[in-house]
C-alpha cells in the first residue's frame, strides 16, 4: 500500500515538473513572439506611411506587397478622436454588426498593448494591435498539455489502483483458502472426540452445545473455502435464515444486549448462498456488539418490496465519525485493537460480487449508533 502511495506521489510530482517546464518554455517563446509581432506591426505601419507620403512616380510595389501580404497580426487604425478609420486581418463578414465587433476588438487591443503612434501626413494616427492566431495557440498550449497529462495520469492511477485491488483480492482469497485448509485438520480431530463423548454419555447438554459450536466452526471453514470461487445460489426464505442468526448471536451476546428481528413479510424468497450470507450478517452483528459497551439494542429490519429486499442492521453503539464512514469497507481498516479489518471488506464483496446487491452505511451518528443497509435485487 505504501509503495502504491509513493508511486502516486512520484507521478504527480513528475506531471507538475513537466507542466512547470512547459509553462516556462512556452511563456518564454510567447514573449519573444510577441516582440516579433510588435516589430511586424511597426513595419506594416511604416509601410502604410511610406505609401501615403510617396511621390507619384515612386515604385511602391515591394512595400505594397509587404503590407497587403501580412495576414498574421490583427490591428485597428484610429485617429486622435478614437474614431476607427480602418482595420486589417479582422474578419467582420460573419458579424451582425461589424462596427460593434470592431469596437469590441478595439477595447480588447487597448487592454493588451500600448498603441503605435504614427503620422501619415493627416495628423496623428493610433494603431492598436492584437495577437496572431499562432501566439494565442502558443499561450493556451501549456493548458492543453496539462489536460493531456492529467488525463494520462488519471488513466495510470486507475490502472495502478485496479492492479492494487487485484493483488489485494488475490491475497485475501489465498489467505481465506489457507485458513480453511488449516482449520480442516483440528476440526476433524475434534469431531472424533465428540463422537467419543457421545458414546460415553458425558453431560449430554454440554455435548449438544459443543456440537453446535463445532458445526459453527465447520461452517466458518466452509465460508473461507468459498471465498474467491463463484458460490451456488439457491432460493431461500430470508426470514428464518435471519432468525436463526439472531438466535445464535443472542446466546453469545452480553446479557444486556437485545437483538431483534422485524419484517413486513414472513415469506421473503431470495436467491443466495446461505453460508456466505450468514457470514455477512454475523460480521455486521459482531461489529455492532463491538460498538456497544456491553449494553444496548441491535435491530434487524427486513422490508420486502416487489423489486428489492432491504435489510437494515441498526445498533445503539458509539457510531462512526463521518471522516471514517468511507473507509470502513477498505481492507485492513479497523478501529479495534485486535483483528485484521477484513470482516466488512469481505462482507461487501460477498453482497456485491456474489449476490449482485449492495452493502453500505445508511447513516451513523457518533454516540447514537450506526445503520448498515443491505439491498438485494430480485
Amino acid at each position: 500500500m505504501r509503495q502504491y502511495i509513493n508511486w502516486k506521489t512520484y507521478l504527480i510530482v513528475i506531471a507538475l515538473l513537466i507542466v512547470s517546464a512547459s509553462l516556462f518554455y512556452t511563456n518564454r517563446l510567447a514573449r519573444r513572439l510577441a516582440i516579433e509581432e510588435k516589430k511586424k506591426v511597426e513595419q506594416v505601419v511604416e509601410g502604410i506611411k511610406m505609401m501615403n507620403l510617396a511621390k507619384d512616380n515612386q515604385d511602391l510595389s515591394f512595400i505594397s506587397n509587404f503590407v497587403v501580404g501580412d495576414t498574421t497580426v490583427p490591428f485597428i487604425l484610429t485617429d486622435a478622436k478614437d474614431s476607427i478609420k480602418s482595420c486589417k486581418n479582422i474578419d467582420t463578414s460573419h458579424a451582425r454588426n461589424g462596427r460593434e465587433l470592431l469596437r469590441e476588438k478595439l477595447a480588447e487591443y487597448k487592454s493588451k498593448h500600448a498603441p503605435i503612434v504614427s503620422d501619415f501626413g493627416t495628423g496623428k494616427n493610433y494603431i492598436y494591435y492584437g495577437e496572431s492566431y499562432l501566439l494565442i495557440q502558443l499561450r493556451y498550449f501549456p493548458y492543453v498539455q496539462l489536460g493531456i497529462i492529467l488525463l494520462f495520469l488519471i488513466v495510470v492511477l486507475i490502472a495502478l489502483s485496479s492492479a492494487h485491488r487485484s493483488i489485494q483480492n488475490q491475497v485475501w482469497v489465498g489467505l481465506s483458502k489457507e485458513t480453511a485448509h488449516q482449520l480442516g485438520t483440528p476440526l476433524s480431530s475434534i469431531e472424533a472426540w465428540m463422537e467419543l463423548l457421545k458414546e460415553h454419555e458425558v453431560n449430554a447438554e454440554a455435548v449438544i452445545e459443543m456440537q453446535k459450536d463445532l458445526d459453527r466452526l465447520n461452517l466458518v471453514a466452509e465460508r473461507f473455502s468459498k471465498v474467491g470461487s463463484a458460490p451456488q445460489l439457491e432460493e431461500t426464505n430470508l426470514v428464518p435464515r435471519l432468525q436463526n442468526m439472531v438466535d445464535y448471536m443472542q446466546k453469545r451476546a452480553p446479557n444486556k444486549v437485545i437483538i431483534s428481528l422485524q419484517t413486513n413479510d414472513d415469506d421473503v424468497p431470495v436467491y443466495m448462498s446461505g453460508p456466505l450470507f450468514d457470514w455477512v450478517i454475523e460480521n455486521l452483528i459482531k461489529n455492532a456488539l463491538d460498538a456497544m459497551a456491553g449494553t444496548g439494542t441491535i435491530e434487524i429490519k427486513v422490508n420486502n418490496s416487489p423489486n428489492t429486499i432491504t435489510v437494515d442492521i441498526k445498533d445503539s453503539g458509539k457510531g462512526i465519525p463521518k471522516y471514517q464512514v468511507k473507509k470502513v469497507f477498505n481492507p485492513g481498516f479497523t478501529t479495534k485493537k485486535r483483528g485484521w479489518g477484513l470482516g466488512l471488506s469481505l462482507s461487501k464483496r460477498i453482497i456485491e460480487k456474489y449476490h449482485h446487491g449492495s452493502l453500505f452505511v445508511k447513516n451513523s451518528d457518533v454516540g447514537k449508533g450506526t445503520t448498515f443497509r443491505i439491498i438485494l435485487r430480485r
